[in-house]
């Protein structure tokens, strides 16, 4: 049996290749490249096939099907769960060169391919005066097709939504290779299924999109910036659910925790704020017309007049990005409490923020190792940390221990597993927490009805895995600085 399949797979490269010459690499370089994404475990594909027009992503995918290759699509690599790397082997497909960019200024809409990086198109976008407003933190290397695969969300997300809300259609392909389109540059569009937004977050397991028609929204005329410092996380926390209560409108509302200011601060050498320690952070930004700036800037700052112990306002353009690379540094100056991390994007009621909380604090002392938390607390999407050394096996023992514990909690308090990283493989061991056998048999019955064969992504979601079993690799991505 194994030597059938090696040689149907021989058969099947050799297509490839007289089909795509010079755009099908088996070399070690390009297949180690395409082997890992940025949860850093490496499955090396077969090969490694460069599409440059939306009509041989089709033709990939028929190939793949007569001969049964498992196909991975690709875009940056940036995923965080490991939904990008090719578990079965097989071909890695790069969409990276699926770049071109339409914008349509009187509807406002983009058309753009799957391989546009979404720091490019929202550049593009704002020099007509338009807005894309997802911007998950890997914008600047990420790509539209595996935003759309994991629903990217990020900063903005309290206010204008994540990446679902702004795909209007697109284009793709089955896993037989057959041409789809769901959806058309309208705004209006209810002919037939949904299978639109069922594809939204499902980690190309379903089919491969090629393009996408992305709703622009004007851009907002101006923003302002604040920082602000509270005594204890409980207390900003709560200062959340009040302010949006008390009716204003951030477009980011971020938090931090005391154990992600002192790593940001041991990481950049300087307090956030003069004078503070051990204090929780919001960082908070407002936008609209300068009339809507002025009222909601006055709130905003009524609102916190007593709550907070220090704040920092901005002013101008060059401040508020120097208050966002504050924020921009939590991940990276972790690295101070462990050389490992286990970054679980959980979302809870805004409500429940705070008990959350309270909980990785309880953790924290349970274990014996640091759990520090930011993230986006206008929605309730927290990012939880469990810092340890992989080599010291106790610590990894505990760091195991904790995580099925958190992701129980997160599931007794309304919330789920993931926000805006999906489940790829890093998730895998508590989709049974989070869903019923009868949910999990539904989703499967529609991936075998669309991917007979299983060649789209295997492995992913639904296949039994466990990250511990496998030893990360030392590599090096543009996004770690």
């Amino acid at each position: 049996m194994a030597s059938k399949k090696s040689t149907l797979a021989a058969t099947a490269l050799r297509a490839l290749r007289r089909k795509l010459p010079g755009r099908v690499s088996v070399t070690q370089a390009a297949r180690f490249k395409a082997s890992v994404d940025n949860l850093r475990l490496s499955f090396w594909p077969d090969a490694v096939v460069r599409v440059e027009a939306a009509q041989e992503v089709g033709m990939v995918l028929k190939l793949a099907h007569e001969y049964g290759i498992p196909v991975t699509a690709r875009g940056a690599g940036s995923s965080a769960t490991g939904s990008a790397v090719p578990l079965r082997r097989g071909w890695a497909l790069d969409l990276t060169a699926l770049d071109g960019v339409k914008i349509d200024r009187v509807a406002r809409i983009a058309t753009v391919g799957a391989g546009v990086v979404t720091a490019d198109l929202q550049t593009r976008v704002e020099r007509a005066g338009l807005f894309y407003p997802p911007d998950p933190s890997s914008k600047k290397y990420s790509t539209i097709g595996g935003n759309i695969a994991c629903n990217a969300g990020g900063m903005r997300c309290v206010k204008y939504g994540v990446t679902r809300d702004y795909v209007l259609g697109w284009s793709g392909f089955l896993a037989d290779g057959s041409p789809v389109q769901w959806g058309l540059p309208l705004k209006k569009y209810v002919s037939g299924l949904n299978l639109r937004d069922l594809w939204i977050g499902s980690e190309g397991t379903l089919g491969v999109v090629t393009e996408a028609h992305l709703r622009l929204v004007a851009k907002p005329e101006q923003r302002w910036m604040g920082l602000y410092a509270f005594k204890s996380e409980s207390s900003a926390l709560r200062a959340v659910r009040e302010l949006l209560k008390a009716g204003i409108e951030p477009s980011i509302l971020e938090f931090m925790d005391c154990q992600t200011v002192a790593c940001a601060e041991a990481y950049t050498g300087k307090p956030l704020l003069s004078d503070t320690s051990g204090v929780s952070i919001l960082l908070i930004e407002l936008d609209g017309s300068a009339g809507e700036l002025r009222k909601q800037r006055a709130a905003l700052r009524a609102f916190m007049l007593d709550r907070t112990v220090a704040q920092r306002e901005a002013r101008g353009e060059m401040q508020a990005e120097a208050l966002l690379q504050v924020r921009r540094t939590c991940s990276q100056s972790m690295y101070s409490l462990g050389d490992t991390k286990l970054n679980e994007d959980v979302v809870v009621p805004i409500e429940k923020q705070a008990e959350l909380i309270r909980y990785t604090i309880a953790l924290k002392k349970e274990i014996g190792l640091p759990t520090p938390t930011y993230g986006h607390a206008g929605d309730g999407n927290l990012h939880v940390h469990i810092m340890y050394n992989r080599g010291d096996a106790s610590q990894s023992k505990r760091a195991k221990r904790g995580i099925k514990k958190l992701m129980r909690k997160v599931v007794e308090l309304g919330g789920v597993i993931t926000g805006e990283h999906g489940i790829g493989l890093a998730k895998v061991p508590f989709m049974g927490l989070q869903h019923s056998a009868a949910e999990i048999a539904a989703m499967r019955a529609v991936k075998d009805a669309l991917d007979p064969k299983g060649i789209l992504n295997p492995g992913k979601i639904f296949e039994p895995f466990e990250v511990w079993d496998h030893e990360p690799v030392a590599v090096k991505f543009s996004w770690d600085h």
